[in-house]
């Protein structure tokens, strides 16, 4: 066997979708092993163990989003009774503490491979052929790796515009913002993702000059109404957003400062303005290019590059799967990755005959006033079930604690899509508003089980609560009645 290490299961990609399913699989008695290699961001960021989420998304997003909310809280104090001093903020120390949490779950994700006996390598994996991969270390030497079965858990990494001049050499991703040691002062973020409108919101909290650049409308995915009120948010609380516009050429400027030219395309007039950090944030690209998925007979989509797949997570090759971003129409989100690789572990090991569902999975978009959603839009429940079957119920609501600070709430606003025919099925959930991941995510368990609106109107509410307004939706936006909410 040409000196090759055999497994019954090797996991190529050491994020959350490929530990969860190599962790499990261990568990469950299967011989493992878990190849991962973080090749260096074009600016020469690198990182440890634990993928995008734990590294250059999830965990240090949501730890910066808390730093600017702080900001908020700080501001509102005084009208507390709290007398505290309104201090700038100091990027350095946030990093620090940040990069540190950051580094403590690489360690910890390396411990618990060692605990459940995976065999970790820290290698660049390639296919040599449907059962074989061959991984090279950093400093070049080969390594030959056979399996019954090869899970490709690769994920994505952010995608650069080199058409435009300049974007490569002097701009940043992802994957470089959170690793900074230096506030990245004023900044331009090109974008209309949930990427994009997160890294500008949590920017401006913590009080740097932030503009984002949309090309065509933000959160294409998601609801288009809540879409809006998410920017319009934005751009009331201090971020520019600039609509319509996209970026043609960067340059460096002698004081080292970035002068970019962008286009107004429906004018087609140019303009300039000049920053200290452009961030792209126009969506990401699968790490499938140095695998070699050709050795092995692997699909994929020609045009997103994705790994075509299954409901068993199997793709073209029966016992090669892939799981998480890597893999086609699956959501680039780390819960789902880690239960589609647990469960794949787990039919492997003959423990269950179970598929991951991946319909009304719940997830939240944190810009400064968080937005959580599940199940379908209201665009997406009228194009499947007609606007005639489909019944929309809605209310604008000022939370409690925004009252003494006098903070402005015109975009705090739930909606409920239902099947208009009783007892009314939920199709969809969506909150905007404070702590909306944590709102989203128990009502999640209720649409899972197939919740109707007469049930969610007969729950009883938690007083005085963001959350309880979803139980006291009755306006629907047919009546035409004004659902703006009055009273405790």
């Amino acid at each position: 066997m040409d000196g090759r290490q055999c497994y019954d299961l090797l996991v190529i990609g050491g994020g959350s979708g490929g530990l969860a399913c190599a962790k499990e699989a261990a568990q469950l008695g299967k011989k493992v092993a878990l190849l991962d290699y973080v090749e260096p961001s074009p600016r020469g960021t690198r990182w440890g163990l634990g993928g995008t989420c734990v590294n250059v998304g999830c965990i240090p997003k949501k730890l910066m989003h808390q730093a600017a909310l702080l900001g908020g809280m700080i501001r509102d104090a005084p009208h507390y009774g709290w007398r505290v001093a309104q201090a700038p903020h100091d990027w350095a120390t946030m990093a620090d503490a940040v990069q540190n949490h950051v580094k403590s779950l690489n360690w910890g994700h390396r411990v618990q491979l060692q605990d459940r006996k995976v065999k970790y390598f820290n290698v660049k994996a390639s296919f040599v052929d449907t059962h074989t991969v061959c991984g090279v270390s950093k400093g070049g030497e080969e390594t030959l790796l056979s399996a019954e079965h090869i899970v490709i858990a690769t994920g994505g990494r952010p995608r650069y515009p080199t058409h435009v001049e300049g974007a490569l050499e002097y701009g940043i991703t992802s994957d470089d913002l959170f690793w900074l040691k230096e506030s990245p002062g004023k900044t331009l973020v090109v974008g209309a993702s949930y990427v994009a409108l997160e890294c500008a919101g949590f920017l401006t909290g913590l009080g740097l000059d932030t503009t984002v650049m949309i090309r065509s409308v933000p959160l294409r995915a998601f609801d288009q109404q809540m879409a809006l009120l998410v920017t319009e948010h934005m751009a009331g609380h201090g971020t520019r957003v600039l609509r319509g516009c996209a970026p043609e050429r960067v340059e460096k400027l002698p004081g080292q400062q970035l002068r970019v030219t962008w286009v107004d395309l429906a004018s087609d007039r140019k303009d300039a303005g000049t920053f200290d950090t452009v961030l792209w944030a126009i969506g990401r690209v699968p790490e499938t290019a140095s695998l070699n998925l050709e050795k092995a007979g692997v699909r994929t989509n020609p045009i997103t590059g994705k790994i075509l797949v299954d409901a068993q997570e199997a793709t073209s090759i029966p016992h090669i799967y892939a799981i998480g971003d890597v893999a086609e129409g699956r959501p680039e989100l780390t819960p789902t990755a880690i239960m589609a690789g647990r469960l794949l572990a787990q039919r492997l090991s003959g423990r269950t005959s179970d598929l991951m569902d991946y319909s009304s999975v719940p997830t939240t978009v944190f810009t400064p006033l968080e937005y959580g959603c599940v199940g379908l839009s209201e665009e997406a429940a009228v194009a499947r079930h007609g606007e005639e079957h489909v019944e929309v119920y809605h209310a604008f609501y000022k939370p409690l604690e925004f009252t003494v600070p006098q903070r402005d709430a015109s975009q705090c606003y739930v909606k409920m899509v239902c099947l208009r025919e009783p007892p009314q099925l939920v199709l969809g959930l969506h909150f905007l508003g404070p702590n909306a991941g944590e709102v989203t995510q128990g009502f999640a368990l209720g649409i899972k089980c197939g919740a109707s609106f007469q049930q969610v109107i007969r729950t009883v509410g938690i007083h005085p609560t963001c959350a309880e307004e979803v139980a006291k939706l009755r306006v629907s936006k047919r009546s035409g009645l004004d659902p703006t909410v009055t009273g405790c």
